[in-house]
């Protein structure tokens, strides 16, 4: 199979610890972009905290480059960060959320376009945004008012106890959560997206508008928002890192994580070497 697009995550897939994309990454990626394939970042931040991996990658304001970004909610061309979808929630859903995580030991992002809102957040989990999500607003009242009129893209809670965010999800009440699209990255959040909102519809319309059928797609992924990605290509991996549930969703499971350049030894055994 000679395939055309490669959709890869970010954060504990294409970069290691370090928050940066290995030489070894780098290499592999641009002998692929070389053959013509298009390399696409597929993550839960917003495109405008990718700008950096998009430079490193070469990629950065170029046309006919592409990111799926905010978990599938806009994909954007590469060339003045265009928008070609976008999907958000609506003020009512985000304030409503808010309110019932305020019950809870959770800290909160609230993502805008442009901006990352952040209230009570832990000095463990700014030392984990660090280098990921830079230059966010910290709140300092339990109070979104301000949002009203603006495009609110996703909204998420923190914890770094898995469970404890899945017993939240199942408090939830069924009318406000059949609302949303859930899911887990970092087994640290718990993300809400608009329904129907995935990495995996957003890598499917994107391949429909290059003509790329979805056999030609390689999905290379670690956490559990990576799944319906995973589900959607070709060629489906996850990193040696990856939750089980990523793993389980995955064709292939690398035996190499994201401290190992696992990018690269995917890249050179399924497509380098054909």
């Amino acid at each position: 199979m000679k395939y055309k697009l490669i959709a890869c995550d970010m954060d504990e897939t294409l970069l290691n610890d370090d928050k940066e994309v290995s030489q070894q990454n780098y290499d592999a990626i641009t002998q692929a972009r070389e053959l013509g394939i298009k390399f696409v970042l597929a993550s839960g931040r917003g495109f405008m905290n990718i700008q950096e991996t998009a430079k490193r990658l070469n990629i950065h304001n170029q046309s006919n480059e592409y990111i799926i970004s905010f978990n599938g909610g806009v994909i954007t061309e590469n060339k003045d960060n265009k928008i070609l979808l976008q999907q958000g929630i609506t003020f009512e859903q985000v304030n409503e959320l808010f309110k019932i995580g305020l019950g809870y030991d959770v800290g909160f992002h609230i993502y805008t376009l442009d901006t990352v809102y952040i209230y009570r957040i832990s000095d463990e989990e700014r030392d984990y945004m660090t280098g990921r999500l830079d230059n966010c607003i910290n709140l300092t009242e339990p109070n979104l008012d301000f949002l009203a009129n603006q495009v609110i893209m996703k909204i998420l809670f923190q914890n770094d106890d898995r469970h404890y965010l899945e017993k939240i999800a199942q408090a939830i009440p069924k009318d406000v959560l059949s609302t949303f699209t859930i899911s887990y990255s970092g087994n640290r959040y718990i993300e809400f997206n608009q329904q129907g909102v995935s990495k995996g519809d957003a890598l499917i319309k994107l391949a429909e508008q290059l003509n790329i059928k979805r056999e030609e797609i390689i999905a290379i992924g670690d956490n559990n928002n990576d799944i319906s990605m995973l589900k959607a290509a070709g060629l489906s991996i996850a990193v040696a890192n990856a939750t089980n549930d990523a793993k389980i969703a995955a064709k292939v499971v690398s035996h190499y994580n994201n401290n190992q350049s696992a990018v690269a030894q995917i890249i050179d055994q399924y497509v380098l070497a054909k």
